[in-house]
């Protein structure tokens, strides 16, 4: 049996960031890894933790704490039922240890410190797949993370078609 990594996912509960979780735990996650759900709120936004850790990031937040909806209301965190779905099913098939963090900030520098911070061994973006022109406007995150984070990273990229199952 190999070494358990760390994955971190980056998740804003969007259609493609959900898809590149479940792609993350049916295509990376192994038995015993630990998935790390890395959520970046803006940076004014306003929640009971963002004084205390508007620095460093939230504490880990382990998966029971998760569904509750205190979590929702101290981080400003949607409680996704998809979500935790993805994560039951792949602590309970694969024996992974899924946690979160919450950042405050831009998500192109957040993302990259948190490879740093949590030492992770991979990074999965979704792609919102701007086009030319609100790419060179907004700025690719994934663009920017793939270039700079110091760990592998894989883009997801949304489905094409508005109709999609997922």
């Amino acid at each position: 049996m190999g070494k358990t990594r760390t994955v971190g996912v980056a998740v804003d509960f969007s259609a493609t960031s959900k898809l590149a979780l479940r792609w993350a735990v049916d295509n990376l996650i192994n038995r015993g890894d630990q998935i790390i759900l890395i959520n970046v709120q803006p940076p004014q936004s306003h929640h009971t933790r963002k004084e205390l850790f508007e620095d460093t990031g939230s504490p880990l937040v382990p998966l029971e704490e998760l569904r509750e909806l205190n979590f929702t209301k101290q981080y400003g965190i949607a409680r996704d039922p998809e979500v935790i779905d993805i994560l039951d099913t792949a602590s309970r098939t694969k024996g992974a240890k899924a946690v979160a963090k919450v950042y405050w900030g831009d998500p192109r520098e957040k993302l990259c410190n948190a490879v740093e911070d949590l030492h992770l061994d991979s990074l999965v973006v979704g792609s919102r797949g701007l086009g030319p022109i609100k790419r060179v406007l907004l700025g690719s995150v994934s663009k920017h993370v793939m270039t700079n984070a110091s760990c592998p990273v894989t883009v997801v990229k949304g489905k094409q078609s508005s109709n999609s199952t997922h």
